[in-house]
């Protein structure tokens, strides 16, 4: 893992994970990652990325 993702998902209180499919979400309007689980708390944590919204400058730290 980069040390900006650790870093930036810890300034949002989230994980590694959620801050991916942050960005994901942030890469176009019309992008829906559907991550699989089969445990209730993973995907609450999949839902929570959602709420998410990267700068532009934490944008371009991860590219």
């Amino acid at each position: 893992m980069l040390p900006a993702v650790g870093e930036l998902a810890a300034g949002f209180g989230a994980t590694p994970a959620q801050l991916g499919l942050a960005w994901l979400l942030a890469r176009s309007p019309v992008m829906l990652p559907i991550p699989g689980t089969s445990k209730i708390a993973h995907l609450e944590e999949n839902v929570a990325a959602g709420a998410i919204k990267l700068t532009e400058a934490q944008w371009e730290r991860l590219a």
